[in-house]
């Protein structure tokens, strides 16, 4: 099997961003939001090429101290980002997001690397980030549509636990989908990474199987979480 990597070049970036191109100009033409659609993918180019400065020396490094210091970061803003809908963003919502992806992130990244992969350090840098990454994004994802839904529910008097059921729900629906659709609609990002670097498919299912396994349960244990502290601030 051919193990080596095609080589994206910079008119090749430019290309990929056709799509993007056509969806904010329709966005501009139908609706106000053309100028945040702009200002996302003006964002999201600066800082995934900052990134690959920062992860060429967080590998170099492989200091604890330093990926510790990463993982604080990214939960923190992780959990900024997930009460971004709510219309009241107080101190005690950025705590219980904080505590939810906090919690739910950390022990399954700790049973990923430490029991199912067995990484040696502990703390080594091309998995420990990459993995915290998927974990802590899904996770502040679900996190945020349960504030929004919960917050929404409660706004029209709806009981605590019937708010709760339904905003669990609505966390959950966007990886639910994910898992009908995994190997029939899509091949997910790490699986095609490892098929296009030569891994063979086979050991490529199996590392998606675990990436999809700790993504429910982090979602999902940090929504309930969440929800779950919300009853405690009412």
């Amino acid at each position: 099997m051919n193990t080596s990597v095609q080589v994206i070049t910079i008119s090749g970036l430019i290309w990929a961003l056709l799509p993007a191109a056509v969806v904010v100009g329709i966005l501009f033409r139908w609706t106000t939001t053309g100028p945040t659609a702009v200002y996302a993918v003006a964002r999201m180019l600066i800082q995934l090429l900052l990134i690959g400065f920062v992860l060429a020396y967080i590998f170099d490094a492989e200091q604890p101290g330093i990926i510790i210091l990463v993982l604080a970061v990214m939960l923190a803003v992780a959990s900024w980002i997930a009460i971004r809908p709510l219309r009241h963003k107080q101190p005690h919502l950025f705590r219980n997001a904080f505590i939810a992806i906090t919690v739910s992130g950390v022990l399954t990244l700790a049973l990923v690397t430490q029991v199912v992969l067995g990484i040696e350090p502990w703390f080594l840098p091309r998995y420990m980030v990459p993995l915290a990454g998927m974990i802590f994004a899904n996770s502040m994802n679900a996190v945020s549509l349960a504030a929004e839904r919960f917050e929404a529910e409660r706004g029209r008097d709806v009981g605590y636990a019937e708010a709760r059921s339904t905003a669990l729900q609505a966390s959950l629906i966007p990886i639910i989908n994910s898992l009908f659709a995994v190997g029939l609609v899509s091949l997910p990002g790490m699986m095609t990474g490892q098929i296009l670097s030569g891994v063979s498919p086979f050991i490529a299912a199996r590392y998606q199987i675990v990436v999809m396994c700790m993504i429910f349960g982090g979602a999902g244990i940090s929504s309930a979480i969440y929800l779950a502290l919300a009853k405690k601030t009412k």
